[in-house]
């Protein structure tokens, strides 16, 4: 859900008017009577939603029914995936709406509050520790029982990220003894700070960052020496999470199919980068594959899995945003955050 009652409470404040198409949050736990109570106008369907809107937010790309539905002159809010949807972009671009990508929000210190990468990246990586925690044949922590003491589970996140971090944040509360890698300089400090150990330090180069704390692109030989450290270490793993990805390319593949047939079974690997092909050669986006006991888990929109907070959180987004974008009553992208965000 793009807004939530809370912010649609606090757009109304601002001076806006708010549409909301009846029983678009009730999945998520935001019933039609809680966006009326906020001030919201309910719309039977999207026409009428849209109708005469000078701003239309959005989670996912629109179809082109939607596309073809938003008014000329308005300016959407929605991922967008540019280098995926062509057509859609070209008949918004057609339509005369302006259209922003979320995605494209600029990782800078003034646009944390409306990065929606990040917020959902949090869910993202949350989940994906509790989904690998369920998929074990073991439990997570160490336990001493009756029947004789339990050792905990060994979990390794490749790629510290949002994702990444919070992933080993919820690992370490289950209980398991985590570690984890990334080719960026700051974050082993982050890995550190929650409790985890840094493996293959040898591979961090202060060049590896690029602009807005991504990780570049790897030469081949980069990515040769940090396949090996990685599948050294993964061999000894029982849950591993790979969150690693680069903005505009396909992820970077890490775990190969000999790395993981080496793997014990029963292993567990949760691959975050499902969608934008894998970290790892054998997924499969959106199934769970298991190669000689080894499972595979490539899940799609995690955040969706978690929709109260992530429509939360995505709502917040949205409120900042509108009120970086708004200036006395009209739209403006021309500043630092909306000029680098415009498709159309």
């Amino acid at each position: 859900m793009a807004l939530t009652p809370d912010s649609v409470t606090r757009l109304i404040k601002g001076g806006h008017e708010v549409v909301v198409t009846r029983g678009a949050g009730t999945s998520a736990g935001f019933p039609d009577d809680a966006f009326a109570g906020a001030g919201a106008r309910l719309a039977d369907d999207l026409e009428s939603t849209v109708a005469g809107a000078d701003i239309v937010a959005k989670v996912r790309p629109p179809s082109e029914r939607e596309a073809d539905a938003i008014p000329a002159g308005a300016t959407l809010l929605c991922l967008l995936h540019p280098s995926r949807n062509g057509a859609v972009i070209e008949r918004l671009k057609q339509r005369g709406v302006q259209a922003l990508a979320l995605e494209l929000v600029p990782r800078i210190t003034r646009a944390q509050s409306m990065d929606v990468l990040s917020s959902q990246a949090t869910v993202a990586g949350y989940k994906a520790a509790l989904l690998g925690a369920a998929e074990l044949d073991k439990f997570l922590p160490m336990l001493t029982t009756a029947a004789g003491n339990v050792p905990p589970a060994k979990a390794f996140v490749i790629g510290a990220g949002v994702a990444g971090l919070m992933a080993i944040a919820t690992a370490r509360r289950l209980g398991a003894i985590v570690s984890a890698f990334d080719v960026r300089p700051a974050a082993r400090e982050q890995v550190m700070s929650l409790g985890a150990s840094f493996v293959a330090s040898e591979l961090v180069s202060a060049s590896a960052e690029a602009s807005g704390g991504y990780a570049r692109a790897q030469t081949a030989e980069e990515q040769a020496a940090t396949r090996e450290a990685v599948a050294k270490h993964a061999a000894e793993m029982d849950l591993i999470i790979t969150t690693a990805q680069v903005p505009g390319r396909p992820a970077p593949r890490l775990l190969d199919a000999a790395t993981v047939r080496a793997m014990r079974p029963g292993t567990v690997i949760v691959d975050l980068a499902a969608e934008g092909g894998g970290n790892v050669e054998l997924t499969k986006p959106g199934e769970t594959v298991d190669v000689g006991g080894v499972r595979i888990l490539g899940p799609l929109d995690l955040a969706a899995t978690v929709p109260y907070h992530a429509s939360q959180m995505f709502g917040k987004n949205i409120l900042a945003l509108v009120g970086e974008l708004v200036k006395d009553d009209r739209i403006d992208v021309g500043g630092e955050i909306g000029s680098a965000m415009v498709v159309t």
